[in-house]
């Protein structure tokens, strides 16, 4: 049989695997329930050799069903880690009729998009939205207004869309390696840079619906 250190932890447990009250265990093992109450009330405490011999008997004449619940007891398996979802947080940047937008290499192309960043678990979307907008561009901005999340088309990843208003800084490339330029560029003109079948239709109401 498997060795297995009775204290009144693992006893209780095989009371569990064995799906039996404090009453049927303690009838079953041949001692009094006041005992068995005692091991739930004491999980530490080791057992007497006479009380450890009862066990070990009651463990082997025990059925297959029964040992494979205890070995799952005694041994839970670890949780499993949930994925995250890959999610980046966007800034629409407003500055009277323009909108702030960077240029980025990608997969052998340029492609005019909003400034964005990688959302780290237990992050805020919003915070994460306004540092990598002055990160990548110079540009101060604050979070007027979420507008949503969406699967992206082209990336794949999970978008957290803000409306933001300019406060100051002039925009630069202060991230050469991913991006080629910074502009703001007209409202009214959004689409000659992002095809409007890629842009998130509430940013485009957004857009149309602030002055």
């Amino acid at each position: 049989m498997d060795v297995v250190t009775w204290t009144g932890r693992t006893a209780c447990l095989l009371q569990q695997a064995m799906r039996m009250t404090n009453e049927q265990f303690a009838h079953h093992l041949g001692i009094s329930e006041r005992t068995i109450s005692r091991w739930h009330a004491q999980p530490d405490m080791t057992h007497r050799t006479e009380v450890q011999q009862i066990l070990d008997t009651a463990y082997e004449q025990a059925g297959e069903a029964v040992k494979r619940r205890f070995a799952l007891l005694l041994n839970p398996p670890a949780p499993r880690m949930e994925a995250q979802a890959l999610r980046v947080a966007i800034a629409v940047v407003l500055r009277g009729d323009e909108v702030l937008l960077v240029c980025r290499r990608g997969d052998g192309e340029l492609r005019w998009q909003f400034p964005a960043g990688m959302v780290k678990p237990g992050s805020d979307p919003a915070t994460v939205a306004v540092q990598e907008t002055h990160g990548e561009t110079g540009v101060h901005c604050a979070v007027r207004a979420l507008l949503g999340e969406r699967v992206h088309p082209v990336t794949g990843v999970v978008a957290v869309y803000h409306l933001a208003d300019y406060l100051a800084g002039e925009p630069t490339n202060l991230d050469p390696v991913e991006n080629v330029d910074v502009t703001w560029v007209p409202r009214s003109s959004l689409t000659r840079f992002i095809p409007a079948d890629q842009i998130f239709p509430p940013v485009l109401e957004a857009l149309e619906a602030t002055v």
